[in-house]
Parts: C-alpha cells; structure tokens; sequence
C-alpha cells in the first residue's frame, strides 16, 4: 500500500487519467490505454495492488522470494524478454544472453529462468551495460547475480534471490530466450507484463492486462477509502466492513 503522499500523487493521476471518460465503465476505459500508458500505470501500482487484483481474477502470478538486490533499487516494469538458463549445454551462457538482450525491444524487463540455483551465476555487469544501453527496463532473476556495484551505480533495477562473485563462464549453458519459462513455478511467456518492486514480482498474460489495471485501480481506492473513513474517527473494523 502506497504512502499517504505518494497515494494522494496516484490517485490525482487517476483522476486525470483512467477517470477522464467518466461515462465508459471501468474496463472500457482499461482497454482504451495503450501501451506506454499501461506501462505507466504498471509503475504507479505496488506489486501489493497488482497481486490484489490477480486475486480477485483468480490468476497465478505471484512467485515468491524475489527481492531487490542493491540498496534503493527501483521498481522495474514493463513486458518480459525471457532467458532460460540450464545446467549443461553447447551454448555459451554469456553470449546467449547478449544475443536475447539485443533481440528485446526498449522498456523490455529481463526474466532470467535458472531454476533458483543459489550456487551458479546467472547475470552481470556486462550485461547489465548492454541491456541498458539498449533501454531495458531491469531485470528479474530466478537465481543470482554479481556485479551489484555496477548495477547500482547504473541505476539497472535487477530483483533475485541473492549475490555471488563468481563468474557464470562454464558454470551453466544457455538453454535459449523468448519462450515459455517459469519464474519461482509461475509460467511466464514474451510479452507477459511483470513488475518488481520491494514487496516482491506480479506477473500477467498481456491478454488480461485490462482487466488487471482495473482491479488494481478497484483495490487501491479501496484502501485509500478505508484510510480515509479511519481517518475520520470510523472504527477500523466498521471502515473495512463499509468498503
């Protein structure tokens, strides 16, 4: 749940934005966003009101157990390039991953599939470098990475499971980018929206993006309105028994 400057801040923008077609119910304004204002509302969101909402919709999309990995990293957003990495293979780890970098398209976030292993590498700050310069939004790893400097002195959000100082040369295979993989058990696909931030990862079928944005709009009011009423001397209980 946002804090009370930072809800104020969302819910003006909500006001001017999602509410500027009062007469069209909520999922026909949701489904009038393109996509830059998607990605924008993916980012005024916490992952806590996007979680809610695939509640309500009865979606899985919630692994567990990722975290930012640099201090004040900030929130990454946007569709999913997905990376799959294996134990064993021909293919070079590092170079596969360039390859997948440089074939995502700007505001793309990383998501790194290595089954959760704590002990092998998974990212660094090579390609931390190109992915920015190529204008990737961050990175998710089901794993865990080094060169956390680096990426802090980049600004490169990157969430995962950990640090390690080893380098991923020889120590895992690059089992290829832009299909199906699982993030913490949660199947993610190119093109799905994800968002980390640091209460954990969302994420969701681009198909049911509009539906998605709605609920999160429903359960952030929600909560605003709750606040409010607290605020104004209602007793808790009765204020979320009223909402």
């Amino acid at each position: 749940m946002p804090s009370g400057s930072i809800a104020a801040m969302i819910q003006a923008r909500l006001d001017a934005g999602f509410s500027r077609a009062g007469a069209e119910t909520g999922a026909e304004r949701s489904r009038k966003l393109s996509e830059g204002e998607m990605i924008r509302w993916l980012m005024e969101f916490s992952t806590c009101n996007l979680s809610d909402a695939l509640d309500a919709l009865e979606l899985s999309g919630t692994p567990r157990g990722f975290l930012p990995l640099w201090p004040g990293c900030g929130k990454a957003a946007g569709k999913a390039m997905t990376i799959h990495l294996v134990p064993e293979g021909r293919d070079s780890a590092v170079e596969g991953t360039l390859r997948a970098i440089m074939a995502a398209e700007s505001g793309d976030v990383l998501v790194i599939d290595n089954g959760g292993r704590l002990d092998v590498n998974s990212f660094g700050g090579i390609a931390a470098f190109t992915a920015q310069r190529r204008g990737l939004a961050g990175v998710i790893i089901d794993g865990v990475t080094r060169d956390l400097e680096e990426m802090r002195e980049m600004i490169f959000p990157a969430y995962g499971k950990g640090a390690i100082q080893q380098s991923i040369r020889g120590r895992c295979a690059f089992g290829g980018f832009g299909g199906e993989m699982r993030l913490g058990g949660v199947v993610v696909r190119r093109g799905d929206y994800v968002a980390a931030d640091e209460n954990g990862v969302v994420v969701f079928p681009a198909e049911r993006a509009a539906e998605v944005m709605e609920d999160a709009r429903r359960c952030f009011e929600r909560e605003e309105q709750i606040k409010r009423w607290i605020g104004a001397g209602v007793d808790p209980v009765e204020a979320h028994q009223r909402a």
